[in-house]
């Protein structure tokens, strides 16, 4: 009787474990579709974006805490930073009364300060937006095989990050 036992036991183990193996695979593969596509659709929600709200080149700061977005106006020669939240989307503004890029170019370190021009939205005493109107500095960042980074502190951290510009991207070139 108890033989007769452990065979069905055992009868029921090797039952259980084909529907697994066997024809519960597709559960599991459906399960796994699932998962993927969970997964695609967190990977979808952060995305990289590849330019900013003012249609400028974007600069990471820090392991994306916050973004620079690079507008560069050629026939204005103005040089625009604008400092943007982790997503890129919402603007994020500083007590900084102005925020540097530090460029090499024909064996030559210069650096150029950005002053702040607060947007209207931004509160008192703090800018979202930095701005450069030498005009240098816009030749600087066209030139082929420019080297520049922005460099400022927010909250206390410093951020220094390369500056890849887009010749084609956002501006005119005569």
């Amino acid at each position: 009787m108890q033989r007769s036992a452990t065979n069905a036991v055992t009868c029921l183990i090797l039952a259980a474990a084909i529907s697994i193996s066997g024809c519960g695979n597709s559960g599991n593969q459906a399960k796994s579709d699932k998962a993927s596509d969970a997964t695609s659709q967190a990977a979808g929600e952060h995305s990289h974006p590849t330019e900013g709200p003012h249609h400028g080149s974007l600069i990471e700061l820090g392991d994306e805490e916050y973004h620079g977005e690079l507008v560069h106006d050629d026939k204005a020669g103005t040089v625009t930073i604008y400092l943007l939240d982790s997503s890129a989307r919402e603007a994020v503004a500083v007590e900084l009364s102005e925020v540097h890029i530090n460029a090499s170019h024909d064996g030559q370190s210069e650096q150029f300060a950005l002053a702040a021009r607060p947007m209207p939205e931004d509160p008192e005493g703090k800018s979202s937006r930095f701005v450069s109107e030498d005009s240098e500095l816009a030749e600087h960042l066209d030139e082929e095989g420019a080297d520049a980074r922005l460099v400022l502190k927010i909250s206390g951290k410093s951020y220094n990050a390369a500056i890849s510009h887009d010749h084609d991207h956002g501006h005119d070139h005569e």
